[in-house]
């Protein structure tokens, strides 16, 4: 019998679930499905947009609503990427555990919390907060769940780069859901994610690139290889960086931001230059978390300079 806990063992275990598991693990699990960490962030910089929407505070219920139509969107989208990849998940170390890979959940399980999840969000953001909102809600489900996890990235290493729209779309689901409208400064947090997202995940797939190539996965360091994918994690920084003192540039916030966006893009320049300077999977890594790190303090200045201008 085979007992090896490696990656490729989990494309076996996906047979189905326990049959005995208790209808909490079964919540416990599709609440796993949804990975609950990117929402958050996703949450969370929704939550900056509706704040930067107005100089006072939002209303109440658009910030409630708003927020809980747009995680529960954002939940079904993650939900839905995860059925999609669920054997590239099983090929790789960081992903063969979550509940499709390890055999916790069944597909029409998964289905019908996505059909749920997502039906509820969507309604709840065109009952209670307004159309555009839902329809933009719409179009990022769509755009991550299907433009990217099916189009974009088992054919092109451009996946992040084209595929990040959907992922910078929070802070302009946010404003919408506070104004009824898109203006410049709502794309210019659309902006500031766009540009963020490419060194952010390549930094990622530098240290796992051997496992993307196990599972036929193209992202840059496996099509173009290493030195040129920490070339662009650097030339992307360099950019974000530059994108990142804009709002201080229009007006949008004052002196408080821009000294927090000119510590937090040293940092990531810091890293990026390390990493093209002297590649190791440590510094890759600890890049990766950086940059998490980087985007929350950044739209956390955002809201700081907000209501507290200097």
């Amino acid at each position: 019998m085979r007992t090896s806990s490696s990656p490729g063992s989990a494309i076996e275990a996906r047979a189905s679930p326990r049959a005995s598991q208790s209808p909490y693990l079964t919540v416990k699990h599709l609440l796993r499905l949804g990975k609950p960490r990117v929402v958050a962030l996703v949450v969370f910089t929704a939550v900056i947009g509706m704040f930067m929407a107005t100089p006072d505070l939002p209303p109440l219920a658009s910030v409630l609503f708003g927020t809980i139509g747009i995680a529960l969107v954002a939940t079904a989208g993650a939900a839905l990427n995860c059925v999609v990849e669920q054997s590239i998940d099983a090929a790789m170390a960081r992903t063969h555990k979550r509940p499709l890979p390890a055999g916790e959940l069944t597909l029409v399980q998964a289905l019908t919390f996505i059909a749920v999840v997502g039906g509820a969000g969507l309604l709840v953001l065109d009952r209670r907060v307004n159309p555009l909102t839902m329809w933009l809600a719409l179009a990022t489900f769509l755009g991550y769940a299907v433009v990217y996890t099916i189009v974009l990235k088992p054919r092109t290493p451009q996946n992040i780069v084209i595929g990040g729209a959907a992922g910078a779309m929070p802070p302009v689901l946010g404003w919408t859901a506070v104004t009824g409208e898109i203006s410049a400064d709502a794309l210019l947090l659309f902006l500031i994610i766009f540009a963020w997202t490419p060194p952010h995940f390549w930094a990622l797939a530098l240290y796992r690139k051997h496992e993307y190539a196990r599972a036929g996965v193209p992202m840059l360091p496996v099509t173009h290889g290493e030195r040129f994918t920490r070339q662009h994690v650097l030339l992307y920084t360099i950019m974000l960086s530059a994108i990142c003192v804009l709002p201080f540039a229009t007006g949008m916030s004052g002196a408080i931001y821009l000294v927090a966006a000119l510590g937090l893009c040293g940092g990531f320049l810091a890293y990026a230059i390390g990493l093209h300077v002297s590649y190791s999977n440590g510094l890759a890594r600890r890049t990766f978390r950086y940059s998490i790190v980087f985007l929350s303090l950044l739209f956390a200045a955002l809201l700081v300079d907000h209501y507290w201008r200097l």
